[in-house]
Formats: C-alpha cells, sequence, structure tokens
C-alpha cells in the first residue's frame, strides 16, 4: 500500500503499536485488583489536565500527566485510608474531571471541540514529539510492570500473603495507579481518552478466557493489543473510519472470539483428561 510510505501512517503505525503494547499490560494488573473501570475514571479526569493546557496554551500531555498521576494517587490514598470507597473515588474522578476541563476548554474559547481530539483520538496528527513520548512512557510502562511483575501480581491477588512476604503492599499499589494513569494518558492521542479503558481491559479479559496462567494470560493479553491496535488503524485508513473507534471495535472483537474458543479448548482438555 502506498499510504504505508507516508511518514504520519509510519508514526500512527508505531504509536498504535506501542500504545498497544502497553496497554494491556498494566491492564493486567488492574483486572486482576477488580479495578477494571479504573481506566474510564482515570481518562476523565486527565481530561481536566488537557482543558487546563488549552487554558493557559501550554503542551497537554504534562498536564494531562500531572493531573491523572495527582488524581490516581489520591484515589488509591482514599481507598488504603478506607475514607471512601473505590465506587464512590472513581465517582469523583469520573464527574469532577470532566466538568473541570470542559469548563476551563470553555474558558479557553475552545469548548468540546477542542477537547474532541483527545476523547476519541487523533492518531494521524501525531507528531515526532508525540512519538517520542509516547515510546519513552510505553517503554517505562512495560519494563517495569513486566520487570516487577511477581511483585505486583502478588500484591494483586492477595495482599494480606504479599505482606507476610514482606513486600511493601502500599507502595507497588501506587506504583500500579501511577502507571495506569501515565498508560492513559499515552493513549490519548491514540485510542482517546474515551476508550483507552477498553484497550486496557478488554485485551487481558480475552487472553484470560483463552490462556491459563499469569505469564500466558500477560502474553497473550500484549499479542491481541498489538494486533487489534495495528490492524484496527490500518483498518480505518482503508475505510476511512476513526482508528481509535476501529480498534477498541476489533479488541472486542477479540474477546468475542476468545469464548468459543475457550470453550473448544476447555472441551479438548476434558476429552484428554477423560482418555484411559
Amino acid at each position: 500500500m502506498d499510504l504505508l510510505t507516508l511518514a504520519f501512517v509510519q508514526r500512527a503505525l508505531i504509536a498504535a503499536a506501542l500504545v498497544g503494547i502497553s496497554s494491556p499490560t498494566i491492564g493486567t494488573y488492574i483486572v486482576q485488583r477488580k479495578l477494571s473501570l479504573l481506566g474510564d475514571g482515570l481518562g476523565h479526569v486527565a481530561i481536566a489536565g488537557v482543558g487546563l493546557a488549552l487554558m493557559t496554551g501550554t503542551a497537554p500531555l504534562p498536564w494531562a500527566v500531572a493531573i491523572c498521576v495527582v488524581g490516581a494517587v489520591l484515589i488509591e490514598t482514599l481507598r488504603q485510608k478506607g475514607r471512601a470507597t473505590g465506587d464512590i473515588g472513581l465517582a469523583v474522578l469520573f464527574y469532577g474531571g470532566l466538568a473541570a476541563g470542559g469548563l476551563m476548554a470553555s474558558v479557553a474559547g475552545q469548548g468540546a471541540g477542542g477537547l474532541s481530539s483527545y476523547l476519541f483520538g487523533s492518531l494521524n496528527t501525531v507528531s515526532v514529539s508525540d512519538l517520542v513520548v509516547v515510546a519513552v512512557l510505553s517503554i517505562v510502562i512495560v519494563v517495569i510492570a513486566v520487570g516487577l511483575s511477581p511483585q505486583l501480581f502478588a500484591v494483586c491477588a492477595d495482599e494480606g500473603f504479599a505482606k507476610t512476604l514482606g513486600l511493601p503492599v502500599r507502595l507497588y499499589n501506587y506504583l500500579i495507579v501511577v502507571l495506569a494513569a501515565v498508560t492513559v494518558t499515552t493513549a490519548m492521542r491514540t485510542v482517546g481518552l474515551l476508550l483507552v479503558s477498553a484497550l486496557m481491559v478488554i485485551p487481558v479479559a480475552a487472553a484470560q478466557n483463552v490462556f491459563h496462567g499469569f505469564w500466558k494470560g500477560l502474553w497473550g493479553a500484549m499479542a491481541i493489543g498489538l494486533v487489534a491496535s495495528v490492524g484496527g488503524y490500518l483498518a480505518s485508513i482503508v475505510a476511512s473510519l476513526s482508528p481509535g473507534a476501529m480498534i477498541v471495535l476489533i479488541t472486542i472483537g477479540f474477546f468475542v472470539i476468545s469464548w468459543p474458543i475457550a470453550a473448544l479448548l476447555h472441551r479438548r482438555t476434558g476429552l484428554r483428561e477423560g482418555q484411559p
């Protein structure tokens, strides 16, 4: 395809691949902690950072990262101290972040239109500097999430047992939500802040349907995220459709397909175990 020779398409493909790999990586721990909607809450609070950047005329990504990390740390602090349930904290992130971002965008004179490319992604407008930031943050996310996987999995699976092992449970819990916040803001130029949670959660759910064991599930989720992101973007430029929406729909397609595959694998395993 001649389109693949275009510089903006190449940048978009690389960005999509990086986010497709990194999002399910940290999403594995989010799902394990039963906080699948955390990405949505963080996506909404990141809107406040984008609105602040529009109001001050500065780059959106640094503000979005900073405010999203603060929001993530706040909700985790409230959860650990028992001053608010996870659901209440997520609701505060949802409505507070969305309202603040919309208000500041209005003050900047841009309204909802100024936020749209960050809400739903804008892969075709990824610049070289955007790509560098996405690459650095994605590599940091994957290296930490994979390098500390035994500790992070232990904390997510059973905090009490992790404490008996001498692990700094509180520190690792903060690390997980901070990485989730960085993941959300990294993906805002690809699938957008309103859809990023799908890329963090659905590949993980699909992989868990098919693969057994933490490591197989982790690598499977990363592979699904990669294929869905790259394939979704390629399909979007051929069909002239929204890249972010197409990526998420293909991700959901993988999840739907994983059901019959899981049933077939379960049946074969059962027949094998029933053989003399």
